[in-house]
């Protein structure tokens, strides 16, 4: 269900700004939850604005270019955002960077951080492993949330009617027999995310590759860090020694992220 304008969270700090801003900011939030597009109708019945004030909003965001307008009248989010997401992206692999630098120092495993982009994940640091074989993940490569480590750790945190529209709109390819097929096993996967705190990703993106993953509480937007490898280094034995080291890093980062 999309979350109204006037709806208060517990955890958000009460607004004192330019009230056109927060509310321009609201739409395009709420443009993003529906998977990247939407329609004038859904969003008018999720915000307590008048009609004309939404009008008025969407064409000033159409003509900056960060939304655009659809032939059947619907909106999307524009490529004016591109530049500034990926300008995000980079401020959030460096805030994460040192981290991820203490990860593969304490477990000499490949660390990274992502964070969710429309209906998929994008990576936006890593840093690799020092062992000649390592798992490699390239800086802005997306990947499907229901597959990866980091994908799942992120969908956890998310209501279920958005993990059923992000499933809807990416599918559920299965690259490997591990892989998780239909949207009840990734609804049973995820209550288990969040009884135990963090993801597997059990060889369902590649055959050989283990990964374990940390959802970054209370960021500003989805985000979740993991360490990766080779099934034969990355076992039990390791995830007791992984999944602590991840939580506190989680930690760490979702301080700094509030940090004026």
């Amino acid at each position: 269900m999309m979350r109204t304008t006037s709806e208060t969270s517990p955890t958000r700090p009460a607004r004192s700004g330019v009230q056109s801003v927060e509310r321009a900011f609201d739409l395009l939030g709420l443009i993003a939850e529906a998977g990247g597009h939407t329609t004038l109708s859904e969003l008018a019945a999720a915000v307590d604005l008048p009609m004309p004030t939404i009008h008025r909003l969407l064409k000033t965001l159409v003509g900056l270019g960060v939304v655009r307008q659809l032939p059947d009248r619907g909106y999307a989010l524009g490529p004016g955002l591109i530049r500034l997401g990926n300008l995000a992206g980079e401020q959030l692999g460096a805030i994460a960077r040192p981290y991820l630098r203490s990860l593969v120092r304490d477990l000499s495993e490949s660390a990274n951080v992502a964070t969710l982009d429309g209906d998929m994940v994008v990576y936006v640091d890593q840093v690799p492993s020092p062992h000649q074989m390592r798992m490699f993940t390239e800086v802005g490569r997306r990947t499907h949330t229901h597959d990866t480590g980091v994908g799942k750790a992120i969908l956890a945190q998310l209501p279920r009617d958005q993990v059923r529209r992000i499933v809807a709109a990416a599918g559920m390819p299965t690259p490997t027999p591990h892989s998780l097929a239909t949207l009840e096993d990734l609804e049973r996967e995820l209550e288990r995310i969040r009884e135990r705190g963090f993801s597997v990703d059990e060889q369902e993106q590649e055959l050989g590759v283990r990964c374990f993953a940390v959802a970054v509480p209370d960021a500003p937007t989805p985000l979740a860090i993991s360490v990766s490898g080779p099934t034969s280094r990355v076992d039990q034995a390791f995830a007791d020694r992984a999944v602590p080291l991840l939580q506190e890093a989680a930690s760490r980062i979702s301080q700094e992220l509030k940090t004026p």
